[in-house]
This record gives structure tokens, sequence and C-alpha cells, in this order.
């Protein structure tokens, strides 16, 4: 069983995030798309799936210069736990700080800022490779001799306090405003407009962005997103995207010592010959208008039913991964990330999709059938994969030619 508190709050997330969507249906709001709601949540779980093969970027690293580099083994006592959550959330602010400030870290960051919507599922949308990039950032806490299982935890709070935080729902804390990050300064840190941009880095206290000078007051509404939006709902380009524009601008640069510049200076940065740095654009908000896709409601309930049926997979996997060996690992994990693929593409309605479809229906069926048989379970969950591949093919067939009539229409 997996103790990791950022697993085991899974079901707790998905709960605080239909109570928002019934709110927001009650309170006659438009805070979710489904389209950019199920990539959110598939880029968690791409980077949840992606983590269980990049555990020495997290905790390993930090287990092996706690175990040779230590200085000193700080005892595990509740002052000593609170002077370690406050010391892990201000090495947060600096690892966050530096993935806005170094081209190569915002690679990683990205993910996190590419939706144009603002809400609890956004919470959950992050990239599989920024522990890559920041995960030094806390080596110092095990030199001074902080036991590693005692930084996990403080680090998975850190990270459960900001799930909050990534709500509409929520106006300004008054006197908690200056003490904590709250709502009203995450939303500004999630805002592509110019004066919002790299602001409010904090993780659970905002003291640092106002002792650094990186702190901003909500003012207007923000515009969400990022100065490039990626426009798509395919969770694994989500983490590629930037990568390719890195390797399109790189070619653009002659002298090798610009292209490490490019690699470790801010985003946007270039040499003078170029064009020099280039600030992020100001919004035209009376023109603005966010990606989307249509898509018709049978398509739609038939993504839901399907992304149910993935969310259950990969929890329990994510549940059950440490007992498995890790070849069954990889093929499990390569059938989730397959499934978030096809699931942002029919989205997109892509010409291919129907076969990469397809082919993933298969590929669950025989896999539920092959745990049947490896485990002589019941009969009857024969029948159930049996069932579970007809109806599909013919919900998927049905929902795509409906969807069809919708794009034309649209055109």
């Amino acid at each position: 069983m997996n103790i990791n508190p950022i697993v085991l709050s899974i079901p707790v997330f998905f709960i605080l995030i239909g109570l928002e969507v019934l709110i927001q249906h009650f309170a006659s709001r438009k805070l979710y798309r489904l389209n950019d709601a199920v990539t959110n949540i598939s880029c968690g779980i791409t980077q949840q799936v992606s983590g269980v093969f990049l555990k020495l970027f997290g905790i390993g690293l930090y287990t092996l210069v706690y175990e040779y580099l230590r200085i000193w083994e700080i005892p595990t006592t509740w002052y000593t736990l609170v002077i370690l959550f406050v010391a892990t959330d201000f090495a947060y602010y600096w690892a966050h700080r530096m993935s806005h400030e170094i081209n190569l870290f915002w690679s990683g960051h990205v993910v996190h800022h590419q939706s144009e919507d603002y809400n609890l599922s956004v919470a959950l949308r992050q990239s599989s490779f920024q522990v890559i990039w920041t995960s030094a950032f806390y080596f110092p806490l095990a030199l001074i001799g902080f036991k590693p299982m005692d930084f996990a935890l403080m680090a998975a709070l850190t990270t459960l306090y900001q799930f909050w935080i990534h709500t509409e729902l929520i106006g300004k804390l008054g006197l908690l405003e200056y003490i904590i990050v709250t709502p009203s300064h995450h939303r500004v840190h999630h805002g592509r407009d110019p004066k919002y941009i790299d602001k409010n880095h904090g993780g659970t206290f905002i003291w640092w962005d106002m002792l650094f000078g990186t702190y901003q007051k909500e003012e207007e509404r923000p515009t969400y997103g990022i100065t490039k939006p990626v426009n798509s709902w395919n969770p694994v380009w989500a983490n590629f995207s930037h990568w390719q524009i890195m390797w399109q601008e790189m070619q653009q640069i002659p002298r090798f010592i610009d292209k490490m510049k490019y690699i470790f200076y801010k985003p946007g940065w270039l040499p003078k010959e170029l064009g020099g740095y280039r600030p992020a654009p100001k919004v035209d908000k009376t023109h603005y208008q966010k990606y989307d896709t249509p898509a018709s409601a049978s398509l739609n309930g038939y993504i839901l039913v399907q992304y149910a049926v993935l969310l259950a997979a990969a929890s329990w996997f994510l549940f059950n991964q440490a007992t498995m060996a890790m070849g069954l690992k990889v093929v499990i994990a390569l059938l989730i990330g397959y499934a978030s693929v096809t699931i942002g593409a029919l989205f997109e309605s892509k010409p291919w999709v129907k076969w990469a479809e397809a082919g993933r229906i298969i590929g669950y069926s025989l896999t539920l059938l092959y745990f049947v048989y490896r485990h002589s379970a019941p009969e009857y969950l024969r029948y159930i994969a049996l069932g579970y591949a007809l109806v599909s093919f013919f919900w998927l067939f049905r929902a795509l030619t409906a969807s069809k009539t919708v794009l034309s229409r649209a055109k």
C-alpha cells in the first residue's frame, strides 16, 4: 500500500472538485470546461505515474545527501517539524521562483500554468519532469540533518496546502492575506497579464514574496494561462511542448555561449541581434478567446465514462505499484499514458483517434482478462471485460458520428 499523503488524498481532491462543480452550477458561474478539466487531471495522472519511476529525483537524492553528507541529525519533535515545515516552504519558494526565471526549469513547470481556466482541477495539473530541476533546492535541509521521512511529510503537506488556493470562489481573506498564500494571491500567480507575470511564488506563506520583492496583490481579474498557449488536450504533449519551442529557438541562435544563456536565462530571452528579451505581451481582453473544441453530448458522455475507468485504473496502480514487478509497472504505466492521450485526441476529433481508441479498448479488456485468468477471479469478471469492450465499441463509433455533425455546424 502506498502511504504517500498525496496519493491518499486523491478521493478528497475529487470530492472537493465535485463540490466546486455543483457550486458553479447553482451560482450560475462558468468555472469548468470538461475538456480543460479532464486534461488538467490527466496531467496529474501522468505526473503521479511517471513519479513512480523518478523517485530518485525526489526523496531518493535527498536520502543520499542525508546519509553521506549531513552535518547533524535533527531529532523528530513537534517543534523541529514546525521548523522543518517553514524551512521546506522557504526552499519551495526558491525552487518555484527559479522555475519561472530559468528557461530550462520553466520547461518543467510550464505545464501547471497552461490551463486557461482557474479551478481546483488546475491544482492537479502538474509536470512529470519538474522534480528533476527542483529537487536540489531541498538538499540544504538534508545537509542540516532533517530526516528524509520528516522532509517527505512536510513537502507533502506543503503541496497539499496548495490545492485549495486554486479557486475563484473564495475572495480576499483580510489579515490572512499578509501571512499565508490565499486564492487571491495564487490567482495572480496564474495570470498571464504583464503585471502578474512571475509574482507570488510562495507555497504556504506569502511573506517570502513580500520579503524578496515578488509580491503582487490581485487587482483586476487575471487572464489565465501562458503567453504561448499549448492549444492541445494531450497531457503528454503538454509536458514536451516547451521543449519544442526551445529547440526551434536555439536553432536560430548562432553562438554556443548564447545557446547556453538561452537555456539558463529567463524565458523570453534572445540575443540582441535576434531582438533581445521579449517581455510578456499585453492581453487584448476584448478579442481574447480560450482554446476550445466543440464535441457532441454523446462524445462527452463517452469520454466521462471512459475517464472514470482510467481514473480507477490509475488509482489502483498508484496504490499497488510498490508490490509490482518492474516489467508490469512499465506496461500498466504505458497503458495509462496511452489512454490519457487518446482521450485528449477524442476531444480534438483527431482523424486517427477512432483506431487508437479501439486499440485502447482492446488493450484494457485483455489486461482485465489477464488478471482474471492469472488470479482465478470469478467468472462474471470475464463477461464484464467482454461487455465493456462491446459497449465501448458501439458507443465510440456512435459518438464520433454525432461529433462530426457538431464540428460541421461549428465551421
